[in-house]
């Protein structure tokens, strides 16, 4: 399994490497929609996207009405780890494909019952 990473800060692309490389995973970083839409040009297909909503060059909404434009990522998971937690941001970005959102800060079981939830995990959700 692979993931991007995406999302301006350092710190949190580290903190979300350090979650899925525990599960195995491989993993790319970028530090914004444009940097990952690069990724995706030059041929990664990755399994999942970790999407930090507000980022520098292009933000991880126009990231996500992208991807879900051209067919090539169609089977890429999308999941939004973002501050923004108003209830029409949330909806705004489900409604344009992304499959999950997570609202910072998160605990590394938040990240991992989604991916759970999400297919992408075996293990089942906690409590």
């Amino acid at each position: 399994m692979h993931a991007l990473i995406i999302d301006d800060s350092r710190a949190m692309r580290s903190i979300l490497r350090r979650i899925v490389a525990g599960l195995g995973w491989e993993t790319t970083e970028a530090g914004d929609g444009q940097a990952a839409l690069d990724h995706l040009e030059a041929g990664l297909l990755p399994d999942l996207c970790l999407i930090d909503w507000n980022m520098p060059v292009m933000d991880g909404y126009t990231f996500v009405t992208r991807v879900r434009a051209d067919p090539r990522w169609r089977a890429i998971t999308l999941m939004m780890v973002t501050t923004e937690s108003e209830h029409g941001q949330i909806v705004r970005a489900l409604a344009a494909g992304a499959h999950e959102y997570v609202i910072k800060p998160f605990t590394a079981d938040a990240i991992l019952d989604k991916l759970a939830l999400l297919g992408l995990r075996d293990q089942e959700v906690s409590a």
